[in-house]
């Protein structure tokens, strides 16, 4: 079944149908505006969120407005184990009441690093709208590994068990799709993205050329920050994100 866009009134944007625990992307309503926040010092995830709601609140805005997570985990879960973890996070958000008609809105991305991983997951930055006079849209697009269908299922990953040059290529185009459905569904001009980002612990110059570039143009200008991290499901070897903001911020802390 196709992805829907839903609106989020309350959070002052619309999103993108995902899977139980993240919509697949997000983009501003007019009259908002999406705010990227880095955290100098990531921190353990369900703290930080509670964090990112008082940091939020202290802005006058509602927890509603959080629209993306970013988190950082040990190593990548086992299906079942990815699975146990999207439980717990959801009913967090489920708690808060931050569903729309039985829907995670947030979008998210969550991956390994390779080198120097954390003893459990971390908030690692997040996304939030807010007023703006800002006439062009912003956005975010979730994170996404060569999982073409919205099931969580090993049966459905692209070349599962391969990581050869072929199979990475196959992998790459996969994610590279995704993300083009994601901006195309969620009507996101691809020229205002300003960030694509990687994530993978296998090479990946080989098929920046003929797979990232050729798929997604505006990376050519605006280039690629590659991750040497892996995604959070094991057998799933190349995760993308994308997103298309004005505004960056660095935090050292939330309160």
């Amino acid at each position: 079944m196709a992805s829907r866009v839903k609106s989020n009134v309350r959070g002052g944007y619309v999103f993108l149908q995902g899977i139980d625990p993240y919509s697949s992307g997000v983009i501003a309503r007019a009259g908002r505006e999406i705010i990227h926040v880095t955290l100098d010092r990531p921190m353990p995830w369900r703290q930080g969120l509670i964090d990112v709601r008082e940091y939020l609140e202290q802005r006058g805005l509602e927890r509603f407005c959080l629209c993306g997570v970013e988190l950082r985990c040990p190593e990548p879960h086992p299906m079942s184990g990815f699975i146990d973890f999207n439980t717990e996070y959801r009913t967090l958000l489920q708690q808060w009441d931050m569903l729309v008609d039985g829907e995670n809105p947030v979008a998210r991305t969550n991956v390994a690093p390779v080198v120097s991983p954390p003893n459990e997951t971390l908030l690692y930055g997040f996304s939030y709208t807010e007023p703006s006079e800002f006439e062009q849209p912003t956005f975010v697009v979730a994170g996404g590994g060569e999982l073409p269908h919205r099931e969580l299922s090993d049966q459905h990953i692209v070349r599962f068990g391969e990581a050869s040059e072929a199979a990475m290529l196959d992998k790459a185009r996969c994610v590279v799709d995704i993300m083009r459905m994601r901006l195309e569904r969620l009507e996101a001009n691809e020229q205002l993205l300003s960030s694509i980002r990687v994530y993978c612990a296998h090479p990946v110059h080989h098929f920046v050329e003929d797979v990232i570039v050729s798929g997604i143009p505006a990376s050519a200008s605006i280039g690629i920050h590659w991750f040497y991290a892996r995604p959070p499901i094991r057998n799933i070897e190349f995760e993308m994100d994308l997103r298309g903001v004005r505004r960056e911020i660095i935090v050292s802390e939330l309160r």
